[in-house]
């Protein structure tokens, strides 16, 4: 009162002052709007937190026993005492009032800057009542951001926080999308709560098996205009299902007095080992993009993830699964198919197998099916070693692994295998033994570098020949234009590379590269390779395949060894014009060359790659007290052969990961 009665003296003195009186009811007028706002604003205020508070008391109110359920909906049911349930259902309470009080105050922020004409505080949009809670459904809000980068740091958040209730996680696993669920996988170490189980599989009718099953699904793929490797390996499967089904049916009485041990033979092993046969088949069906989608249409996902689960415990059989998801992987429209038949979280499981070979062919599987990060596409027989998940340290170069004759994507590349004296006298301890030097080593050493292994069929003689329609298509011109396809789809060439090759492989590599430089679209091979390392490569030829021509009624020896004989003219002209580009290019060569004999059965010793041979003429040649099959494999880490090699790589690829 004391107040208005000075304003109303003061106005009086102004009016004896003079004309202005048109400024003194402008200033009455002024009072009067901002009185009239004011009490809008807090007469509005005032029934809108009435309104709210009596909407929270109505949302307190909750059925303690729709809590409970709610809770016991878990991944893991834990068995709380009946205080623990009192007290979670009080936290729980307290969360659900925090979260109504949270709401409340957030639209009174927001009418409040509609009155003022401000902006909502930042703060206030992102504020969370409940990091337990509402986090969760914040992060799962961010993995569908239109932003790339919000998607990911949120999908790195959901993995990096390993809090959350189980509750939570089967929330996740049911709210989330394929993107995220396939980032989650590929994250290192991830909580597999995130991922839900494969869906049930309906039961087996009476008399029928998952072999019935796996050789209706290759009748049912189309046989006319395949490759002739496809057709025998369909006709070899289905051709030993059928007689291990005849066997199972009391067939195959009559073979010569041996006829019923042999049908029971087939009737007690054959499961495993047909269903291996047919697996082999699909592999190869599953090259072929026209016959991916009849694949999946035809129920093979779930055969095979019911295949994969009867047989967890062979390690073979569930590599050829996971071989042909990374297969069918490689089309974007069976992605969602992959992803509704569960095998994200199998994936993401065997990521974390301690078994090099099961985490590298399911790494192949999850990065085909990643579009969000990876844009390579890995075809059969390109094996991703480092990295397999996703990370933040930036890939500056390549650095590809070619194995030679015999060998294989990883046991080429293992430790150098002890023998029993050797381990009784080793220090460290069997643990240390690694299956695969460039995914335990060098992947530690360069963890800026991308690291491939590339696999393909290769045999000293025809015998062996896993398809025999192969023999007329295993010469080193076949094996580059192939390999050269399957690499470009990988994205090699696109950084700086080095090559580290052992014996034919090495040849393979001088192939590759000549071809590269005869074909525009790989130019960039060409101009980004800046290394290779050559273990017993036969630049000149190799005795041992000349002890193969003389043996020929014997071994029948195979194309790739025929080249391979000493001073043969390929050879020559293959060294020759790759020596050229090398010393134009200016290529960075290290050689090592084995000084011991190797074991060619129980009998013969033979210096597979002598010195001369393994000496290329150009670059470092070092020779090694080792035989042909150990010159790749190190005997540990802080060994002469893998120190040299590692020095190699860093210093061809310095000016590229230094920085």
């Amino acid at each position: 009162m004391s107040v208005a009665v000075l304003r109303m003296i003061r106005c009086r003195r102004l009016s004896t002052a003079g004309p202005p009186r048109v400024k003194r009811l402008l200033q009455w007028k002024d009072l009067r709007k901002i009185a009239k706002v004011t009490g809008a604003v807090i007469l509005g205020g005032c029934l809108f937190i009435t309104y709210e508070v009596g909407a929270l008391d109505k949302a307190v109110t909750i059925d303690t026993q729709a809590i409970l359920q709610e809770k016991y909906k878990s991944y893991i049911y834990l068995k709380a005492t009946p205080s623990d349930e009192k007290q979670n259902l009080a936290a729980e309470l307290t969360h659900k009032t925090r979260k109504e009080l949270h709401k409340a105050v957030r639209r009174l922020l927001e009418m409040s800057s509609k009155i003022l004409l401000q902006p909502l505080d930042e703060h206030f949009s992102h504020m969370d009542a409940d990091p337990h809670e509402m986090a969760l459904w914040v992060l799962l809000k961010r993995t569908q951001s239109a932003n790339e980068a919000v998607r990911l740091q949120a999908v790195q958040e959901l993995a990096n926080n390993h809090h959350w209730h189980d509750y939570q996680y089967q929330t996740a696993a049911q709210v989330m999308d394929q993107r995220t669920a396939v980032g989650l996988a590929r994250t290192p170490q991830v909580d597999l709560h995130f991922f839900l189980p494969p869906p049930a599989l309906p039961d087996l009718e009476d008399g029928f098996s998952t072999e019935d099953g796996l050789r209706q699904l290759l009748a049912s793929l189309p046989q006319s205009e395949v490759d002739k490797c496809v057709q025998y390996f369909t006709s070899l499967a289905l051709r030993e299902s059928s007689q291990a089904l005849t066997a199972q049916r009391g067939g195959l009485w009559c073979f010569g007095g041996n006829g019923l041990p042999y049908a029971q033979s087939l009737s007690t092993i054959p499961s495993e080992k047909v269903e291996s046969f047919c697996l082999q088949a699909l592999v190869q069906h599953s090259k072929v993009q026209s016959h991916c989608d009849h694949i999946v249409s035809n129920g093979g996902l779930q055969l095979l993830q019911r295949v994969f689960q009867l047989r967890r415990d062979s390690l073979k059989i569930q590599r050829n699964i996971v071989r042909i998801i990374g297969n069918l992987a490689l089309n974007e429209n069976i992605h969602q198919a992959i992803v509704q038949s569960g095998w994200v979280s199998v994936l993401a499981e065997m990521m974390q197998s301690p078994h090099i070979m099961q985490a590298s062919h399911a790494a192949r599987a999850l990065a085909n099916l990643d579009r969000e990060t990876v844009k390579e596409k890995y075809q059969d027989g390109v094996y991703i070693l480092h990295p397999q998940t996703r990370g933040n340290q930036p890939i500056k170069a390549d650095v590809l692994f070619i194995h030679g004759i015999l060998g294989a994507a990883f046991k080429t590349w293992r430790q150098k295998d002890r023998n029993i004296v050797e381990e009784e006298e080793a220090t460290g301890s069997k643990d240390d033994y690694t299956e695969c030097w460039p995914k335990s080593w060098l992947a530690v050493d360069c963890p800026n570098l991308r690291v491939l292994s590339v696999e393909y069929d290769s045999h000293l003689s025809d015998w062996k020949a896993k398809c025999p329609a192969e023999n007329q298509r295993k010469s080193l011109a076949y094996r580059s234009q192939e390999l050269l396809k399957k690499l470009k789809s990988a994205g090699v060439g696109e950084r700086p590379v080095v090559w580290v090759a052992h014996s034919m492989g090495g040849l393979l590599v001088k192939k590759m590269l000549l071809d590269a430089s005869e074909d525009p679209d790989m130019a960039g091979l060409l101009k980004n390779t800046k290394g290779i390392v050559f273990y017993s490569v036969p630049h000149h030829g190799t005795f041992m395949a000349e002890y193969s021509v003389n043996a020929r009624y014997l071994l029948f020896p195979s194309i790739e060894v025929r080249e391979l004989c000493k001073d043969s003219p390929a050879l020559r002209d293959l060294n020759e014009n790759f020596l050229n580009i090398a010393k134009e290019k200016e290529f960075k060569v290290l050689s090592f060359a084995e000084t011991l004999p190797t074991n060619i059965g129980s009998m013969i010793k033979i210096l597979v790659v002598p010195l001369q041979s393994a000496d290329l003429g150009i670059g470092e040649l070092i020779e090694v007290d080792v035989d042909h099959l150990n010159i790749c494999k190190p005997e540990k880490r802080d060994s002469f052969l893998y120190k040299r090699s590692l020095q190699f790589i860093q210093e061809a690829l310095q000016c590229y990961i230094s920085h």
